[in-house]
């Protein structure tokens, strides 16, 4: 039986409003590491596929339509034969525990705004594209461009496809305002839409603060037909509130559409509110390398209990109480980290070169 929601709501904001320097009980300090040495290396893809399944089956025992949907790490799909690596066959357990995928820079802003990104690159995303539409998943892209003419012909390539697409005026990260253009998404729709299959446009926004107060915000986005859109759970500091969350799931027309939350789960960063004071790199012993642009931010060894217990599992994870606080899914962010791990961190000492 679920405990009241009121109650896991409580907690979800209590855990993000924690004290600097609060700490759990009998923490002195920081935490010990432990005895991995003689462990042998894990399969990284496997192990990032695992935890992706175990949030969904987690989120759906409280939830039977809650959505999960993976950023990137579309090599995920495919497993590749042990012995022969040439050979790849579709990982069918992990596509059913999922229901899209959504990919940045499929056909625009690799590695610059407006810019396709290179032939093999694209070659190899359009196959893992194809290989999740024809195993029934729902197909997000998020191409990066400042110009009409880019976001006119995204939307004409992915339409081709029968990919849903949304072009980015900024970086991921740093999205935090509605696009200039077009003032009105392509395919509006001012009927409900209650599924991901009826999705035919999104908006995606990491940062709500610079629209003001969470009500401020909430009917900003109101006055906006997108079928669904994407959000980070906090406003600043303090997490969305259930009527904020509520008020998006409005659109201009009052009908209903779906709202989703972003959750990184590659990573952990010193402004999230799971973050302890006495933590750093290294300890505990499963927080690995900061990312070479944002040093607060850190790969984790996301295979380990003690880092997916925050993310999932009971009703004090991270994942229940975004389900607590009305969201209708998430897209889960750091999904490719284990690019990180299989090239013994040197994936972003290559970035930091370039």
């Amino acid at each position: 039986m679920l405990v009241p929601r009121v109650t896991a709501v409580l907690a979800f904001v209590l855990l993000a409003l924690a004290p600097a320097g609060a700490q759990e009980p009998g923490q002195g300090g920081a935490q010990q590491p432990q005895n991995q040495d003689a462990a042998p290396a894990p399969d990284y893809r496997e192990e990032m596929r695992r935890f992706i399944q175990a949030i969904g089956a987690f989120a759906r025992q409280n939830r039977r339509d809650f959505l999960i949907i993976p950023q990137n790490g579309l090599e995920l799909l495919a497993k590749v034969d042990a012995i022969d690596t040439s050979q790849r066959s579709p990982a069918r357990t992990y596509m059913r525990s999922i229901d899209g995928v959504l990919q940045e820079a499929l056909y625009f802003g690799d590695p610059d705004f407006d810019k396709p990104p290179p032939a093999e690159r694209q070659e190899k995303l359009l196959k893992l594209t194809e290989l999740a539409r024809t195993n029934g998943l729902r197909v997000l892209v998020m191409d990066y461009g400042r110009k009409a003419k880019t976001v006119n012909d995204s939307h004409r390539r992915n339409a081709a496809k029968g990919y849903v697409p949304f072009v980015a005026h900024a970086r991921a990260q740093e999205l935090g305002s509605l696009p200039r253009y077009p003032k009105r998404p392509f395919h509006e729709n001012g009927a409900s839409v209650l599924s991901l299959k009826s999705v035919r446009n999104f908006l995606y926004l990491r940062t709500s603060a610079p629209f003001g107060r969470q009500d401020e915000f909430a009917m900003a986005l109101r006055g906006t037909n997108f079928d669904m859109v994407v959000v980070d759970v906090f406003h600043g500091r303090t997490p969305l509130t259930k009527q904020a969350v509520e008020g998006l799931k409005y659109k201009k027309t009052g009908a209903r559409r779906l709202v989703l939350a972003y959750m990184d789960i590659g990573s952990a960063a010193r402004y999230r509110h799971y973050w302890k004071p006495y933590w750093r790199e290294g300890a505990p012993r499963w927080i690995r390398g900061p990312f070479w642009r944002d040093p607060d931010k850190y790969y984790v060894e996301y295979w380990r209990a003690q880092w997916q217990k925050i993310i999932t599992g009971d009703t004090q994870s991270y994942v229940y109480g975004i389900i607590d606080l009305g969201f209708d899914g998430v897209v889960l962010g750091g999904v490719d980290a284990y690019r990180y791990f299989e090239s013994g961190g040197e994936l972003e000492l290559e970035r930091a070169g370039q």
